[in-house]
């Protein structure tokens, strides 16, 4: 029986780190489960939207949709989508940031890929 619950207790990693982007301290939390990943993205503590993508054999594509929040804002979407296809696992994002410029979005993707560089296991 105990060696059941570590087991079980195994399969959920939580991971927490900063990086400071554009002179602004962005936090990010991800939750590593069996088959899946959880990344939250933001400045303060707020769950704006909420976005999934997952892998498909019909399709080489992830599959992605919003769960809640505006939908006219594709990034945690985009960004679900592209993590979807470098882990092979279900992926939930939610992107709490109101710059959503390309080239500062493109800079705090980067700093996921480094951390999952730097700590595969957390991922």
């Amino acid at each position: 029986m105990a060696e059941l619950q570590g087991a079980a207790s195994g399969d959920v990693s939580l991971h927490n780190f900063s990086a400071r982007l554009w002179e602004q301290l962005i936090h990010f939390h991800v939750m590593r489960l069996t088959d899946s990943l959880f990344l939250w993205v933001g400045a303060t503590p707020h769950l704006r939207n909420l976005a999934v993508a997952m892998c498909s054999r019909y399709d080489p594509i992830p599959v992605c949709t919003s769960l809640f929040g505006d939908t006219s804002d594709a990034t945690s979407s985009g960004l679900a989508q592209r993590l979807a296809r470098k882990t092979s696992k279900q992926v939930f994002v939610s992107y709490n940031l109101s710059n959503t410029d390309s080239n500062f979005t493109l800079l705090v993707e980067n700093r996921i890929k480094e951390e999952m560089e730097t700590f595969p296991e957390k991922f």
